[in-house]
């Protein structure tokens, strides 16, 4: 006859927990070491930010450019290298000639801006005279010389900031070469570059690994492709309801629409802020109403049309799942984390979905042989 002792003994002490209490209690510290090495994760990206940021971006811009690469290789007597590289250059040489016509734009037209600055800072303080909110002059001195205590306040922060911008430059250029390296590489020898970290992996482990993260590769560049479309549709939208109503800097505009819509949710409104502020600066309110309106019509555009069927198909996420998506990353990692959560999401979907089985097409094909499959060269 076997005592109550005997059966209990190993954990003879759980016999007095409550079984809720000792699964809350198992959940706990498991969650706790998810959290802890989350935080040592984040801890890590932030530390290695000027070499993990710009490989990221290589990422990006390999899963973009790779299929131009790949068809220039098999259809001309280019080897893969070449190939990359003429690609590669030839995407340099656009964003290049890019920014050069938007900063000969801003140089041109800073003079007149600020003319016209102050012309529509004269008509926005009539307006607030005059208008429903019947401001008197007092009031309006009073805001503006808080508005100066606050600049004063703040001089400190802003001369650092000034100081720093040096640095910041630096930085940028320094990760700027380090991306156009590594794209270089991801495009001509990535199938190499990855087998070496999969062979590192146990041999049962290689496989399922090397299908999961190809999967999750064919989603990035699905979401890569279809965000550039999404951008494009945004920027010249907005840009040709910019040229429409006269306003100045028109591909300064365009360009930051296009590269602030790579972050979902947040970089659209900050982009059509920018707009609807310099209509009120120039033109006054009446244009800014309309810049607003068109901003609100591209954004409708995109939200109900463009996402559901392009980004929907691409990536396949809830857009719920986006919003907590890009919430949380800009909350640890700022707007680096908000530009990349959305792509990592999207992989982590599709190699998650991939270990669970939950494809249809995976769940019809036999369970793959490690001893068979063969990551590439």
């Amino acid at each position: 006859m076997t005592t109550q002792h005997e059966t209990s003994s190993p954990h003879s002490n759980d016999v007095h927990v409550p079984r809720p209490l000792a699964v809350a209690a198992a959940w706990s510290w498991r969650l706790l070491v998810i959290i802890a090495a989350v935080a040592l994760l984040v801890t890590a990206l932030r530390t290695a930010s000027l070499i993990v940021v710009p490989l990221a971006v290589a990422a990006l811009f390999t899963a973009l450019l790779a299929p131009a690469a790949l068809w220039l290789a098999a259809r001309t007597p280019l080897s893969r290298g070449l190939s990359s590289l003429v690609v590669l250059l030839g995407a340099f040489a656009v964003v290049l000639a890019l920014g050069t016509a938007a900063a000969a734009q801003l140089a041109s037209g800073a003079g007149s801006m600020r003319t016209s600055a102050e012309q529509g800072f004269a008509k926005i303080t009539e307006w607030l005279r005059t208008g429903p909110l019947q401001l008197t002059s007092a009031q309006l001195a009073d805001y503006l010389d808080k508005a100066r205590e606050s600049l004063k306040a703040n001089s400190s922060m802003l001369t650092s900031g000034v100081l720093s911008v040096g640095t910041s430059a630096g930085h940028f250029l320094a990760g700027m070469l380090i991306c156009l390296i590594a794209t270089y590489f991801f495009l001509a020898e990535g199938e190499r570059i990855w087998a070496f970290f999969v062979r590192m992996l146990p041999r049962p482990a290689q496989a399922p690994t090397h299908e999961a993260f190809r999967r999750g590769w064919t989603s990035l560049g699905h979401y890569a492709r279809t965000q550039v479309v999404v951008a494009g549709v945004d920027a010249i939208g907005i840009g040709l309801g910019a040229l429409v109503l006269g306003l100045p800097f028109v591909i300064p505009l365009t360009l930051l629409v296009f590269l602030s819509s790579f972050i979902p949710i947040v970089g659209a409104i900050l982009s059509g802020v920018v707009a609807v502020l310099i209509a009120l600066l120039v033109k006054g309110p009446t244009v800014a109403l309309l810049m607003l309106a068109v901003v609100l019509l591209v954004q409708q555009v995109e939200t109900h049309v463009l996402q559901p069927f392009l980004m929907g198909r691409a990536v396949a996420l809830h857009p719920l799942a986006v919003i907590a998506a890009v919430a949380l990353g800009s909350f640890l990692l700022g707007i680096v984390g908000a530009l990349f959560a959305v792509p990592v999401l999207a992989v982590a979907n599709s190699v998650i979905r991939y270990y669970f089985r939950q494809e249809p097409e995976l769940e019809e094909q036999p369970e793959p042989d490690p001893t068979e499959v063969t990551v590439p060269e």
